[in-house]
């Protein structure tokens, strides 16, 4: 692995917050909450470059390879993913209108692909040779601090308890890519928590958990 390489992929999360932080405050002045959308697209373009341009050239075969080994840690990750049911339940009458449903489930539908193949596949590989423990923290708080980048906007997304839930779902995922060496189930996790949380209507503050 080039050692150049290697240093730019371990900074590259944080030139991701700092476009992020600059893509929300312009589009948050713009359109106001729904400055989600842009900030999405951008992050998914740059999670995309430095997953191609960074990755190996096998990397995504092997992220999605099939693993038969600590499937404990397997159903750890679906019950993670399962959390946010209850929101789902009573929430879900949000998405009557086709402006929140659309980018609710095309959100969904990437998004995990993305960010796992990005924080918890290039990340998680490029720092597979420091302490266990740092490589997860590493990658776990840099992954909840890119979703607390959301707060600029949105009310629901400000607060200890996004950074916490991002960070021990973080957390989770990665041990679970680590135990079984697959992203499979990691991102069927994600898919989950982005289809469960309702994502979109959670943007526009639309909904308060426990209200």
């Amino acid at each position: 692995m080039n050692p150049n390489s290697k240093n730019i992929v371990i900074i590259s999360p944080f030139i991701i917050i700092v476009v992020n932080i600059i893509t929300a405050i312009v589009f948050g002045k713009l359109i106001g909450k729904w400055s989600f959308i842009p900030l999405i697209l951008i992050e998914w373009i740059l999670f995309l470059f430095f997953i191609l341009r960074y990755g190996q050239n096998d990397s995504i075969r092997n992220w999605l390879k099939y693993s038969n080994k600590n499937w404990g840690w397997n159903i750890v990750a679906i019950i993670i993913g399962l959390i946010p049911l209850p929101i789902f339940l009573k929430y879900n009458y949000l998405l009557s209108d086709w402006s929140i449903w659309i980018p609710w489930i095309i959100l969904a539908l990437v998004n995990p692909w993305l960010e796992e193949f990005y924080w918890r596949g290039l990340l998680s590989d490029h720092t597979k040779k420091w302490n266990v423990v740092l490589s997860i923290l590493f990658t776990s708080l840099i992954f909840s601090a890119n979703h607390a980048v959301f707060g600029i906007n949105s009310e629901l997304f400000r607060g200890y308890e996004i950074f916490t839930s991002t960070f021990v779902m973080g957390i989770v995922w990665a041990i679970t890519y680590r135990k079984t060496n697959s992203l499979r189930w990691v991102i069927l996790s994600h898919f989950l928590v982005d289809f469960l949380n309702l994502s979109a209507p959670a943007f526009l503050d639309l909904f308060r958990p426990g209200f």
